[in-house]
C-alpha cells in the first residue's frame, strides 16, 4: 500500500508522540493511530521491537498494534515475550492476546501458554499470560488450568477461582508484593487491600504502588483502565491521611491532564495535602472542564489549599493564573 507524503508525516509525528511524558499525548496519539491502521503498522513495530526506547512508549506502541491486530506484527509480539522489562512483556502479553483466535495464532497461544506455566517468571507476567488463557473457550485451556491447580503461590490460586470464591490473602503482603512490582490481576483486589491496611505499611510503600499503577494503566485497554485509576486514587488518599506529600506531583498531573471524570479521592487527597504548586493544575482542570461535579470538587479543592497556605491575589501564583484565565482567581475562591 503506497503512503502519501502528508500521511506519512502524520504518522512519524504521532509514534513521536508515544514517547511523551506526557500520558494524555501519548493516549491520544495511541487513539488516532489506531484509526491509520495498518499504514502505521511498520512504525509501530519499530517503536515497540526498539529496547532503547523508553518503556512507556514501546508499551503505547503495542497498544496500537493490539488494537490494530495486523498480523505482521506478531513476529515482533513474540520476540518481546522475551524482554527484560516486565511491564514491555505484559504488553506484549495483551498484543497477543488479539491474535490467539486466529490462524497465525498457534506459535502466540504455544508461547503465552509456556509463560503461564513458567514458574522462574515474575507473578505478574504469569498472571497477565494467563488472563490472556481465560478469554479461549474451556476446552481449550482446561489442562493449562488443570496443571495451574497445583501452583503454590495463593494469587494464581485466587485468578484461578471464579470471582465469589476467590481466597482472600494476606492485605498486607499484597501491598508490599505491588510495592516491589508484581501488580495482582485484579485492580480491585488491590484497591480494597489498601482501603483495609494502608496504615500497617510505609508511607513509600504507598508511593511506590501508585508509581507501579501509573505505568500498568498505560499497558490496559481502556475499558480497564479505570479501575486501575480507582487504585491510585486510593493510595492518593491513604498518603494524605497520613500526611505525607510522596507522590504529589502524580497528584498534580493527574488532575491537570485528565479529560474525563478521575475518582473523588484525588480531590479528596489534594484539599488535604496540596500546596501551592497545585493551584495552577486545578485552575487548568477548572478552565477546561464543563462538568459541573467536577468543577465543583475542583473549586473545594483550590480553596481549601487557598485558605490552608495563606495565599493572597498579590502571591506569583494568583498573578499567573488570572493572567491565563482572567477573573478565574476570583470565582475559585467564591464558588459555593
Amino acid at each position: 500500500m503506497a503512503i502519501r507524503a502528508s500521511s506519512s508525516k502524520e504518522v512519524e509525528t504521532l509514534v513521536a508522540d508515544l514517547s511523551s511524558d506526557n500520558s494524555l499525548k501519548r493516549d491520544a496519539a495511541v487513539a488516532r493511530l489506531t484509526v491509520i491502521g495498518q499504514r502505521a503498522v511498520d512504525r509501530l513495530i519499530a517503536l515497540a521491537s526498539n529496547s532503547t526506547a523508553p518503556a512507556t512508549a514501546r508499551i503505547a506502541a503495542f497498544r496500537s498494534v493490539e488494537a490494530i491486530a495486523d498480523p505482521r506484527a506478531l513476529p515482533a509480539t513474540l520476540a518481546a515475550l522475551a524482554d527484560a522489562d516486565s511491564s514491555v512483556v505484559i504488553a506484549a502479553i495483551n498484543t497477543a492476546r488479539a491474535f490467539l483466535r486466529t490462524p497465525q495464532g498457534v506459535g502466540a497461544l504455544d508461547s503465552v501458554i509456556q509463560i503461564a506455566l513458567d514458574r522462574a517468571r515474575i507473578l505478574a507476567v504469569r498472571l497477565a499470560a494467563i488472563q490472556a488463557l481465560r478469554a479461549l473457550p474451556a476446552t481449550t485451556i482446561e489442562p493449562i488450568l488443570a496443571a495451574l491447580k497445583t501452583e503454590p503461590d495463593p494469587e494464581i490460586a485466587n485468578i484461578l477461582q471464579p470471582p465469589q470464591r476467590r481466597a482472600a490473602v494476606n492485605t498486607v503482603q499484597r501491598l508490599e508484593t505491588a510495592a516491589d512490582g508484581t501488580l495482582p490481576a485484579d485492580a480491585d483486589a488491590l484497591k480494597s487491600a489498601i482501603v483495609r491496611s494502608a496504615g500497617d505499611v510505609p508511607p513509600s510503600t504507598l508511593h511506590h504502588i501508585i508509581e507501579r499503577v501509573r505505568v500498568h494503566e498505560g499497558s490496559e485497554a481502556s475499558e480497564h483502565r479505570a479501575a486501575w485509576m480507582a487504585v491510585r486514587a486510593a493510595a492518593h488518599l491513604a498518603l494524605a491521611d497520613r500526611g505525607s506529600r510522596l507522590a504529589l506531583y502524580d497528584l498534580r498531573e493527574t488532575i491537570e491532564s485528565s479529560r474525563e471524570r478521575i475518582p473523588v479521592e484525588f480531590f479528596a487527597a489534594v484539599s488535604v495535602i496540596g500546596d501551592v504548586s497545585c493551584l495552577e493544575p486545578i485552575a487548568t482542570a477548572y478552565a477546561r472542564t464543563q462538568d459541573g461535579w467536577s468543577r465543583r470538587h475542583l473549586a473545594d479543592a483550590f480553596r481549601a489549599i487557598v485558605d490552608r497556605e495563606k495565599v493572597t491575589r498579590r502571591h506569583a501564583a494568583a498573578k499567573k493564573i488570572e493572567k491565563r484565565w482572567p477573573g478565574s482567581w476570583g470565582r475559585l475562591v467564591a464558588s459555593r
